[in-house]
């Protein structure tokens, strides 16, 4: 009666092949997965964007200098909406993040011309006031149990009012602002690229660590997906969604000093155009690379392919209102993707599970 188990113990595999080379099927139908249009649609819609652009504007869009203005000129625009990756995954609103990258722009302006303190210190209080708003908002949304979209709209609206308290709804300028070492932050360039798109690329990197390499990572996405659920797994999702509206300020108001730097003032509505195009790109990024997850490499890619778009535009003379056009037109796709890849398995599960008939090769797999 034994004999099945130890024959099989026996026939199992130990040490170094336990674990077997994959196949060259297997590895093609990987590659070919990898490459889908599915997974990686936002890179033939970029290049596409691309051809259509580089057919109407032979002259000035297919350059070096184009390529170059893409990256350095939607770096700050990555970095606002890398800073709603971390709360979208863990299914929390933050539409503050435009005004607190409004309010640090304003803030270091306003201390470095107005005060004569030094940057440093200039950036560390504004900074100070991002991460001030980050536990506001953590307190709003998580111990008062107020809904994050209307919560933190309700937050921008009080950061909006003490703006124009310090600005008066006036641009903050100075000497300051485009001194060294301060305009060094975002002007500083090496062959042409200026330091933002090492920012970029940094943030992206740590927040991919983050989602894709640790424990918490994992625990972000299991509270996104279904709170209770991970709650009842010793999740602490409160605690998860608190930092997650820490580290959303933190970035975006990283990204208004950084703004200020670039263009050498204080504006009071620095974040305002910046919003939309935020959330889609990371909703784009939603539906890239991890289908159905908020990522970080997603996200760059749909900020670089609204980038080309929105270069394109202006290089061809379009219309002033085609941008808001081109950038409204893909978040609704990117929101009909993700909310197909997202909510429709479940529908066809319900339904497959109410049919009596179902077969097992008819049934849907998420």
């Amino acid at each position: 009666m034994t004999s099945t188990p130890t024959r099989a113990a026996e026939l199992r595999p130990t040490g170094p092949d336990e674990h077997p080379v994959p196949s060259p099927g297997a590895l093609g139908r990987r590659v070919v997965a990898a490459l889908s249009f599915r997974n990686i649609g936002a890179v033939y819609v970029w290049l596409l964007i691309t051809v259509v652009f580089s057919v109407w504007a032979p002259d000035t869009f297919p350059t070096v200098i184009t390529v170059k203005q893409v990256l350095n000129g939607n770096a700050v625009a990555g970095l606002v909406a890398l800073s709603v990756v971390l709360p979208l995954a863990a299914r929390v609103f933050d539409l503050s993040v435009a005004y607190t990258m409004s309010l640090t722009s304003v803030l270091t302006a306003h201390f470095l011309v107005s005060t004569g303190l030094g940057p440093a210190t200039a950036i560390a209080l504004a900074m100070g006031a991002a991460l001030l708003i980050g536990v506001v908002n953590g307190v709003v949304v998580v111990v008062l149990r107020v809904d994050s979209f209307i919560a933190t709209l309700a937050t921008g609206a009080l950061i909006q009012s003490l703006i124009t308290m310090v600005t008066n709804d006036s641009s903050i300028t100075g000497v300051q602002l485009l001194a060294k070492p301060f305009a060094d932050i975002a002007q500083l360039d090496a062959g042409g690229i200026t330091l933002p798109v090492l920012y970029l690329l940094l943030a992206a990197v740590a927040i991919w660590f983050l989602l894709e390499h640790t424990a918490t990572g994992r625990r972000l996405y299991a509270t996104g997906f279904n709170a209770d659920a991970a709650r009842l797994q010793g999740v602490r999702t409160n605690r998860l969604r608190f930092l997650t509206l820490m580290a959303s300020a933190l970035l975006s108001g990283f990204a208004g000093v950084v703004f200020a730097s670039s263009v050498g003032s204080g504006s009071p509505t620095a974040g305002t155009p910046y919003l939309l195009s935020a959330y889609a790109a990371a909703f784009v990024g939603a539906t890239q690379l991890r289908a159905g997850r908020f990522n970080a490499w997603g996200t760059v890619l749909a900020v670089l392919l609204l980038g080309t778009g929105i270069t394109g535009l202006g290089l061809a003379t379009s219309a002033q209102w085609a941008t808001s056009l081109f950038t409204g037109s893909v978040l609704i796709v990117a929101l009909v993707l993700t909310g197909g890849r997202i909510a429709l398995p479940a529908v066809l599960r319900r339904r497959t599970a109410a049919r009596p008939d179902t077969t097992p090769d008819k049934e849907v797999e998420e």
